[in-house]
């Protein structure tokens, strides 16, 4: 049975390597028979939230901009992949404001349950990218039905592009044609 898998490319930069990741990952997904929709934070608008809890009443933000209809498709996705650039050992900015901005998800009958992290960095050492795990971690032990699916990091890859050839590029693509 096919999965409906939402990607959220977080990165704000163009030819991103957290883009490759995700695309890697997307055509494994695809290979594999899912239905695969990408979304990228490049150019939404996202405001912080303003912990007024006003979504937990009625079921949706009251700030007007692009996150409301990424949370929508976050509440209707079988599995939701995050791919991020790693910021000074964390996912960047960009993913913390959009998962704060799920808020409305909390209590609600969401769909999803795998989650998965795909994230890069210049930096290559073991546990680079542990607190941006941790971050997402957070975030998913407030859904009681989800689960931290997998993750994959590629380290090493500074500038724009510099991911190609990247083993972690074959090991996203295997990780998206398992799921099923």
């Amino acid at each position: 049975m096919s999965k409906n898998i939402l990607v959220i490319k977080t990165s704000l930069r163009g030819n991103s390597n957290s883009d490759a990741l995700a695309d890697a990952f997307v055509d494994g997904a695809q290979q594999a028979g899912n239905h695969v929709e990408t979304i990228s934070l490049k150019d939404k608008q996202i405001a912080f939230c303003k912990g007024c809890l006003a979504c937990l009443k009625t079921g949706s933000c009251i700030i007007r901009d692009d996150a409301p209809a990424i949370v929508q498709k976050m509440h209707d996705a079988d599995v939701i992949v995050f791919a991020t650039p790693i910021y000074y050992y964390e996912m960047a900015g960009q993913m913390k404001t959009m998962l704060d901005r799920a808020n409305s998800l909390y209590g609600s009958d969401y769909a999803f349950g795998d989650i998965y992290l795909l994230s890069t960095a210049a930096e290559d050492a073991e546990g680079v990218d542990r607190r941006a795990i941790s971050g997402l971690e957070g975030w998913i032990d407030c859904f009681e039905r989800a689960r931290l699916a997998g993750t994959v990091f590629a380290g090493g890859v500074d500038a724009a592009g510099s991911i190609k050839g990247h083993p972690a590029l074959k090991e996203a693509y295997e990780m998206g044609n398992k799921i099923q």
